[in-house]
C-alpha cells in the first residue's frame, strides 16, 4: 500500500506532463473523422483549449501553437498567422495597460481609492459601496487582478480599524464553536476542532486572563462577533467581484472585449458598429446598475446593513469616526499632489476622452478629420503612450537653464522604458494574439461552417430564448474555464448561429462576451476571486452562496439593457447589411462557387 502511494504521488506530481503527451493522442481521432482541413482546425483549437483549462503548459506558450501547428498541419500559411498577434486592436490593449502602468508608478491609483472612500462616509454598508465603486473605477482602465490587489490591503486597513484584527473576532467566536462541538464528539477531538480562519490566529500562547475573559463573553457579544466575520467576509468577496464588473465597462477592461472586436473585424471586415465609444454607452449603464444590485446583495448577505455588526466597543459614531480617521491617515501618508500625478491625471483624462470621441456614432467624432480606415483607437492610444515616455515627471524650470551652478541630472519622464519592459503582461498580449489566431483559422479553414451544421437545435428557438439560454452556458462554462478561453471558442459559433436565425450577430455577440466576465461562484474562475479565497477568511461555499445569486443578477440586468438601450444603440432588431454580405460569402464558400 505503500509503494501505492508513493507511485501515486508521482503520477499527480507529472499530471501535466501527461496531460501534455496524452492530449494530442486523445485528440487525433478528429483528423479522420472530420473533413481534412476542418479537422486539423478543430484538433488546434481544442488543444488550446484543454490545455488552456488545465494549464498542463503555461498560458503564453499554448497560444502560440497556432505559429507552429496551423502551418505544420496546411491550415493557414506562417505570413497569416504571425500578423494576428499584433493586430491594432493588440497595440489598443497594450497602450491600456502601458497607461495602467504610468498611473501605478506615481501611486495615482492608491490616491484615487482613499479618496472615494473618505467620500462615501465609514458606515460597513457605504464602506462595502466605496470598495466596490472604487475597485470597479480602477477595473474600468487597470486589469481586474492589479485592481483586487491594491484594494485588498485597503480593505483589510479599513476592517482593522472598524474591528480590530480578525484574530481577535475569531477568539469571540471560538467558545460558542468549541461548546457546540462538545455536545457531538468527546473530549479528545477538542484539539482538532474545524475553525475557519484558525491559521490567522496568532501562534503566541494565550494567557490565562484572555481565556477568562473569552469565557465570560454574554451571547449577545457572541452574536456581534460573529456578525463581524461575516462583515469580514462581505467586505472580501465585494472587490473580486466589483473587480470583474468594472472590466466589462470599457472595451480595454478586460480581454474578451477585445477579442469580440478582433474576431468582429476577421469576420465581418465591413463593421463599424462596435467601437470604444458605442461599447461604453451600452456597458457602463449595465455595470453601474449592476454594482448597485450588487452591492444590495453582498451587504443584505453579509450584515453590512445591521447596525449592531459594527458595533465592538462604544457606540456606532466612535467606530465610523475611527475608520475615517485611519483612511486619512492613509491618505495623508502619499503626501500633497505631485506634478507627476498631475500630468498622468491629464494624460489618463486625455486618452479617455480621445478614444470616447474619436466615432461615437450619434455625433461626428475627429476621425473625419482623416481619410476614412486610416486612424484607429490604436493611433490614439500608442500616442499617448509615446509622449508618456519623455514628458518629464517633475516640473520644468526656465532658471535651471541660466544658473551655471544647477544640476545637470536630466528630468525622467513619466514612463520610462524599462518600467514597461519589465511590468507589461507580455502573456496576456500572446494570449490575445491566440485567440485572433484561432478565429482566422476558423474563418480560413471553413471550421465555422461545418460548426453551424451542429447549432441548428438552438435556431428552433426564439431569439430572445436563445439568448438567456447562451448567457447561462457561457456562464457555467466560464466557471471553470478562462474568459478568453471561453470567448474564444463560443464566438464563432454564436456568428454561425446568427447566420441561421438571421439575426444581427451583435444580438448574440456582445451580450456573450459580457457575460464571460460573470464568473462569480468559485475561486479559479477568475484570478481576483483567487486572491480573495488567498484571504484564507473565505470558504468555497461563502463564493458559492452569493456568486450564484450574482450570476442570476447579471444575466437578468443584462436582459434588461439588451432590449432597452442596447437596441436602441445597435438596432438588433434588423439584420445589418454587412452580415447579410457575410453571410452572402459564407454560403458561397460552402457551396463551392467562391
Amino acid at each position: 500500500m505503500v509503494k501505492i502511494g508513493v507511485f501515486a504521488k508521482k503520477v499527480w506530481s507529472l499530471r501535466k506532463a501527461i496531460v501534455v503527451f496524452v492530449t494530442p493522442v486523445i485528440l487525433s481521432p478528429i483528423l479522420f473523422f472530420v473533413s481534412p482541413k476542418e479537422g486539423k482546425c478543430l484538433y488546434v483549437i481544442l488543444l488550446m483549449a484543454l490545455y488552456w483549462c488545465t494549464e498542463a503548459l503555461p498560458i503564453a506558450v499554448t497560444s502560440l501553437l497556432p505559429i507552429s501547428l496551423f502551418p505544420l498541419f496546411g491550415v493557414m500559411p506562417a505570413s497569416i498567422v504571425c500578423p494576428q498577434y499584433f493586430l491594432d486592436t493588440n497595440v489598443l490593449f497594450m497602450s491600456g495597460l502601458i497607461m495602467a502602468l504610468a498611473v501605478e508608478e506615481w501611486n495615482l491609483h492608491r490616491r484615487i481609492a482613499l479618496f472615494v472612500l473618505m467620500l462615501v462616509g465609514s458606515s460597513p454598508a457605504r464602506l462595502i459601496l466605496g470598495m466596490m465603486l472604487t475597485t470597479s473605477l480602477l477595473s474600468m482602465w487597470l486589469s481586474n487582478t492589479a485592481s483586487t490587489a491594491l484594494m485588498m490591503p485597503i480593505a483589510k486597513a479599513v476592517l482593522q480599524s472598524l474591528f480590530g484584527s480578525m484574530e481577535t473576532t475569531l477568539e469571540s467566536t471560538q467558545l460558542k464553536d468549541c461548546e457546540e462541538a462538545f455536545e457531538l464528539k468527546d473530549s479528545a477531538s477538542k484539539e482538532s476542532l474545524p475553525n475557519e480562519g484558525l491559521h490567522l490566529t496568532s501562534e503566541d500562547s494565550k494567557s490565562p486572563e484572555e481565556f477568562e475573559t473569552n469565557a465570560n463573553l454574554t451571547l449577545r457579544q457572541q452574536k456581534v462577533a460573529e456578525d463581524q466575520k461575516k462583515l469580514w467576509k462581505g467586505f472580501l468577496v465585494s472587490i473580486p467581484y466589483a473587480a470583474s464588473i468594472g472590466g466589462t465597462a470599457t472595451l480595454t477592461g478586460t480581454t474578451p472585449n477585445l477579442i469580440l472586436v478582433g474576431q468582429l473585424k476577421i469576420y465581418f471586415p465591413a463593421c463599424d458598429d462596435l467601437n470604444f465609444a458605442s461599447w461604453f454607452i451600452f456597458s457602463c449603464p449595465l455595470a453601474f446598475l449592476f454594482l448597485i444590485v450588487g452591492w444590495v446583495w453582498i451587504a443584505f448577505l453579509y450584515g453590512g446593513f445591521n447596525i449592531r455588526s459594527c458595533r465592538k466597543k462604544g457606540n456606532t459614531a466612535e467606530t465610523e469616526a475611527r475608520v475615517m480617521s485611519a483612511i486619512k491617515c492613509e491618505y495623508s501618508k502619499l503626501g500633497p499632489f505631485t506634478y507627476a500625478e498631475g500630468a498622468v491625471s491629464m494624460f489618463f483624462f486625455l486618452f479617455a476622452v480621445l478614444l470616447f470621441t474619436r466615432d461615437p456614432k450619434f455625433i461626428t467624432g475627429w476621425a473625419i478629420l482623416f481619410p476614412k480606415g486610416y486612424v484607429s483607437d490604436a493611433v490614439t492610444g500608442m500616442t499617448i503612450v509615446i509622449v508618456l515616455c519623455f514628458f518629464p515627471s517633475q516640473k520644468p524650470s526656465l532658471k535651471w537653464w541660466f544658473n551655471p551652478k544647477a544640476s545637470g541630472k536630466t528630468n525622467p519622464p513619466l514612463l520610462t522604458w524599462s518600467k514597461i519592459q519589465s511590468n507589461l503582461p507580455w502573456s496576456v498580449m500572446l494570449l490575445l494574439g491566440g485567440g485572433y489566431a484561432m478565429a482566422k483559422g476558423c474563418e480560413v479553414s471553413g471550421l465555422s461552417i461545418w460548426i453551424s451544421k451542429y447549432v441548428h437545435p438552438l435556431a428552433t428557438f426564439q431569439p430572445s430564448i436563445a439568448l438567456i439560454l447562451i448567457s447561462m452556458l457561457v456562464t457555467c462554462f466560464t466557471e471553470f474555464a478562462s474568459n478568453t478561453a471561453t470567448i474564444v471558442i463560443v464566438l464563432p459559433i454564436l456568428i454561425n448561429l446568427s447566420f441561421q436565425m438571421t439575426v444581427n450577430p451583435l444580438y448574440f455577440l456582445v451580450p456573450a462576451t459580457i457575460v464571460c466576465s460573470y464568473a462569480f461562484m468559485l475561486p479559479i474562475s477568475t484570478p481576483p476571486n483567487s486572491i480573495a479565497f488567498a484571504t484564507g477568511h473565505l470558504k468555497v461555499k461563502d463564493m458559492v452562496k452569493s456568486g450564484i445569486i450574482m450570476n442570476i443578477l447579471g444575466i437578468l440586468l443584462l436582459m434588461l439593457a439588451v432590449n432597452t438601450w442596447g437596441n436602441f444603440l445597435f438596432d438588433f432588431s434588423t439584420y445589418p447589411q454587412w452580415a447579410e454580405s457575410m453571410q452572402n460569402v459564407t454560403r458561397s464558400f460552402a457551396n463551392g462557387t467562391a
